[in-house]
């Protein structure tokens, strides 16, 4: 069975106790919403481990366009793949006022000798990592953009519950989602996502909800359009 976004997401998250043992290794830090904490391309040799906030990893283009990878928050870290002393990978921007432990190379690889078993923690993310942007690559090159924004809402909105009436109750977006951040992570323009969302809307399948404004699936989206 391939574990679901939420699952994923919680396993990627330092347990407690290696929390605290690292954080011994770095200084806490906060940020502004906005402020860009990694560069793709930039030289680096700094792990972050989000204790607040949430932020974003990301990919520009020359033109400034941007295609979301992945949104993280308290638990997560980034950085990993710059300390074998390569250039960035990625970029990675605070959504939200964001404190993290900022944890040199050399703290790095003290605490690495200190707790060993966190290697096998890291080799398990690092898996499950290739595995999500292998599902990306493959969305982008074989999915038309209802496919992939389809993808996105799904991956994004909690299993739906059982009434007592046994009806399936509707899937919740758990993320206040534009369409222009939609766009980002399906790396389309907005315009043919607001042709996909009106579509979505006329057939009854997503709305928002009027009070929290979060996206609401309906009912079982088509499998294509």
């Amino acid at each position: 069975m391939t574990p679901t976004p939420e699952a994923t997401a919680a396993d990627d998250r330092l347990p407690h106790s290696l929390l605290v043992a690292i954080s011994r290794h770095g200084g806490t830090r906060s940020f502004a919403a906005n402020t860009v904490l990694i560069h793709e391309g930039d030289a680096g040799d700094a792990l972050y481990i989000i204790l607040s906030g949430r932020v974003k990893a990301y990919s520009a283009g020359t033109q400034g366009r941007e295609i979301v990878l992945d949104e993280l928050g308290p638990g997560h870290f980034v950085g990993e793949l710059a300390m074998d002393g390569e250039p960035r990978s990625i970029s990675i921007k605070t959504l939200e006022p964001t404190t993290c432990c900022v944890v040199q190379r050399e703290g790095f690889d003290a605490f690495l000798v200190e707790h060993p078993e966190f290697a096998g923690h890291l080799t398990r993310k690092l898996i499950r990592m290739v595995r999500r942007l292998t599902e990306q690559v493959k969305s982008l090159a074989l999915q038309d953009v209802y496919g992939r924004v389809a993808r996105v809402l799904m991956e994004l909105s909690d299993p739906p519950a059982h009434a007592a009436n046994g009806q399936t109750e509707p899937r919740v977006v758990r993320q206040k989602l534009t369409q222009q951040d939609i766009a980002d992570r399906v790396g389309s323009s907005r315009e043919m996502v607001h042709r996909v969302m009106k579509e979505l809307a006329i057939g009854g399948y997503v709305t928002p909800d009027e009070n929290t404004k979060h996206l609401v699936i309906r009912k079982k989206l088509p499998h294509a359009w």
